[in-house]
């Protein structure tokens, strides 16, 4: 493969590495610095990209990296949430975690994690079908929603519910959005972009980040790749539409390791 189709492949996996990455971390800064170290180590050697698919062999140049790293876990202080979700993680069977992403969100099968993690199919499936065990039964807390489709709301709050957290309504507008986390306090946000009233959620939730509201949000959209470019403030999760069920159980399960725990019930 030439330098350039090499550039082209990569450029097009790019995004949902960042994503990938953030999810892990919890932090768009983190995250993207994970995926520039690998593109980093892919441009020393070539070699690593050889006899794989150009996703795969993004993914596991990154985990070469981030094992190496010791998996840390940070935010953009890197204070006290940090060392709490340090914390949680630390009780999760190991690459667990990294597993249920790989397979929920970025959409591999388990062959293919097997050749990210390096190890059987038939272990990289477990490691999933553990995560998810071990993640639903973890941390419990309250869920905001803003969405302005009426089935899409209310599949959001049945699998929210079904992990067995609260929802503390669903925003169909940025005003509606502004006065539900007023009224009650989330411990997460799990969002639209564009909103009923033709509103942008980003913009009702940065309003809601800025009144010191300091939860993590994750967004649902149809174009991904339009918030994972790295140029500007980002979200550190990110579901594509049309979503899964599995995909939904997962970014909240994730997320819900990087809020506060104050207020959370950690079993």
């Amino acid at each position: 493969m030439s330098v350039s189709d090499l550039a082209n492949s990569i450029g097009r996996e790019l995004p949902f590495l960042r994503r990938y990455a953030r999810a892990l971390t919890g932090s768009q800064t983190a995250g993207d610095n994970y995926a520039a170290a690998t593109l980093e180590a892919v441009l020393a050697d070539r070699s690593v990209m050889d006899g794989l698919e150009t996703r795969v062999a993004l993914f596991r140049a990154f985990h070469a990296i981030w094992n190496s790293s010791g998996q840390p876990v940070v935010d953009a202080d890197g204070g006290l949430r940090a060392q709490r979700a340090q914390a949680h993680l630390s009780r999760l069977t190991p690459n667990s975690r990294e597993a249920l992403l790989l397979s929920s969100i970025e959409g591999l099968r388990s062959d293919e994690i097997a050749q990210v993690m390096q190890v059987t199919p038939d272990e990289a499936a477990n490691l999933v079908s553990v995560a998810l065990e071990e993640m639903a039964n973890t941390i419990r807390g309250n869920v905001m929603i803003i969405e302005d489709e009426t089935i899409i709301a209310m599949d959001l709050k049945g699998i929210v519910q079904a992990l067995g957290h609260e929802v503390t309504g669903i925003a169909r507008t940025h005003t509606a959005a502004i006065q539900l986390a007023g009224e009650s306090r989330p411990d997460l946000i799990l969002a639209d972009i564009q909103l009923a009233d033709g509103s942008s959620g980003i913009d009702a939730v940065n309003e809601l980040l800025r009144s010191s509201l300091d939860v993590p949000v994750i967004f649902v959209t149809a174009f991904p790749e339009r918030l994972l470019t790295g140029d500007r403030p980002e979200p550190a999760f990110l579901i594509s539409k049309p979503y899964t069920e599995d995909q939904v159980s997962s970014a909240v399960s994730q997320a819900m390791f990087f809020a506060s725990t104050e207020g959370l019930e950690a079993s």
